[in-house]
């Protein structure tokens, strides 16, 4: 029983308040506030509440209420079973995919203590090692394939932008469908093909390994993080990831200067907030990613469960028990904070860059990702091969 709440409560924080909370704050965040800063705009601030703008805060509310009331409408001749779960196809695989993301490493029943043993190749190998039993209470699911099953759960989604485009009965979100199968397939292969390399250095498919692994130092100085043994390979994979989230500058899908809304077009009411607010989802899911595998996820340099260690010494402040709760804190604080920053910043290209041409999208997966990142595999190989 005990462990059935706790698997009810890491849902709950981790789907419904983190997830489902800045995804929604993003509409008014990201959409509103950010754009209106950068493009030296004033931004929402004629919704009031008893008469104060509250930064804009009662947009917010205003736009959850339309939504609700707005009439909910099925165009005519349309599949109406196919109409009505397409959302849903969009919406779920969002935020199932966050099953395995580990906000932290398993909580430790005892003490923890690290070892630090070197392997002759100048990285000093920080393992953790508990007395104690490890729990998973900081990740909803443990899986040993987690990155696998990010990947897969992340492609269900085109399935429901696909079928949203052919139910809907319409050219334009016939098109925009197409638009959104063609563009998954053009990047859903590099974005396989630059996380290889990765996977290849680390060994693992466990996102919790590929974490701690990312806590050993290259030269007892350097972190040994995604982004710094595999450069290329980051780039890529951020590029990529851009590009699976239909967003700006990639989101021809709906293109609303050429197919209306694309996919989304014939849909109202929550249903259509279903399907904005999975992109939202899907962008933070990406960042997710990115964080966990290329910048250290929970990992803070220098900084472990029994204390702070640099150059070979040790330094726990509030003594060990106290300094693991401590530990806890900042490495929740840190994964956070770097989500966070890479969803500002794909903002930050949005409304910064202009949307590409079609061919121009096509032509970036197909013929400067794909090559680059089959090299960077090719290049990680042959490295290993030499040293290993």
């Amino acid at each position: 029983m005990v462990e059935v709440l706790i698997s009810l409560a890491k849902i709950t924080v981790i789907v419904f308040v983190f997830v489902m909370g800045v995804a929604s704050a993003m509409t008014l965040l990201g959409d509103r506030k950010q754009s209106a800063k950068i493009q030296n705009r004033i931004g929402p601030s004629q919704a009031t509440f008893f008469g104060f703008s509250l930064f804009g805060f009662p947009h917010f509310i205003a736009d959850g209420i339309k939504m609700v009331l707005k009439e909910n409408i099925t165009p005519k001749n349309a599949n109406k079973f196919l109409h009505t779960i397409a959302p849903a196809l969009v919406f779920m695989p969002a935020l199932i995919g966050w099953s395995v993301i580990p906000f932290m490493d398993h909580y430790c029943t005892g003490s923890v203590t690290t070892l630090v043993p070197g392997d002759g190749s100048g990285v000093q190998h920080y393992t953790e090692v508990c007395d104690g039993e490890w729990k998973n209470y900081f990740s909803i699911m443990h899986m040993n394939a987690g990155v696998l099953f990010a990947f897969a759960i992340a492609a269900v989604s085109v399935y429901g932008a696909a079928i949203a485009g052919w139910a809907s009965n319409s050219k334009f979100s016939l098109l925009g469908g197409l638009r959104s199968s063609a563009q998954m397939i053009s990047y859903e292969v590099s974005m396989g093909l630059s996380l290889a390399g990765v996977l290849m250095i680390y060994g693992t498919l466990n996102i919790n390994e590929m974490v701690r692994m990312q806590g050993h130092l290259i030269g007892d100085w350097l972190p040994m993080w995604g982004i710094v043994i595999q450069p290329v390979a980051f780039f890529l994979f951020m590029l990529a990831g851009l590009a699976e989230t239909k967003r700006a500058p990639f989101d021809l899908p709906e293109g609303e200067s050429e197919i209306v809304a694309g996919y989304i077009t014939e849909y109202s009411s929550m249903k259509f907030a279903m399907m904005q607010l999975a992109e939202y989802a899907a962008t933070v899911f990406i960042a997710a990613l990115i964080t966990v595998v290329f910048l250290g996820g929970w990992q803070i340099p220098y900084v472990y469960a029994d204390g702070i260690r640099i150059f070979g010494g040790v330094w726990t402040p509030f003594g060990e028990e106290v300094w693991y709760w401590i530990s806890i804190v900042l490495r929740i604080g840190a994964i956070t904070f770097k989500i966070l920053f890479l969803v500002w910043l794909q903002f930050m290209m949005r409304w910064t860059l202009p949307r590409f041409r079609y061919d121009q999208v096509m032509t970036l997966g197909w013929k400067i990702l794909l090559p680059l990142s089959i090299a960077n595999l090719f290049v990680t190989a042959l490295i290993l091969a030499i040293i290993w």
